[in-house]
């Protein structure tokens, strides 16, 4: 499959200007696997990392929790993914996919992220 290019927009806490970073990914989001999505995400908040420290260790470990989302859609029949934690926010897209779907893939991504802590009775 092709590998699928999309832009990252990001505004970071304090500043009024966005900076945006073109991220790829194994295929066209309507094909996404769980796995694509994780990948997605990862790289979005990459993104969020390399705009406010160009030179960030881009191989990173990073972890799916702590922060906010939404899959949004567009004018144009498309979505984005809007992210928010405190160091600043991201949208990315669009992406041609159903809302629904995306948002249920995202969903179990973080699902699978953060399990349930186990309760000890």
């Amino acid at each position: 499959m092709k590998p699928m290019t999309f832009n990252v927009d990001v505004v970071l806490r304090g500043s009024d200007a966005a900076v945006t970073e073109t991220v790829a990914v194994a295929s066209d989001a309507a094909s996404w696997t769980d796995e694509d999505v994780r990948v997605a995400l990862v790289e979005i908040l990459r993104a969020i990392e390399r705009a406010q420290n160009p030179k960030a260790d881009r191989g990173r470990l990073v972890a799916l929790r702590g922060f906010s989302w939404i899959v949004e859609p567009t004018a144009e029949n498309t979505v984005v993914i809007a992210i928010e934690i405190p160091m600043g926010a991201a949208v990315a897209g669009p992406f041609a996919v159903s809302q629904a779907k995306l948002d249920a893939a995202i969903t179990r991504v973080l699902a699978d992220q953060n399990p349930a802590p186990q309760t000890v009775h």
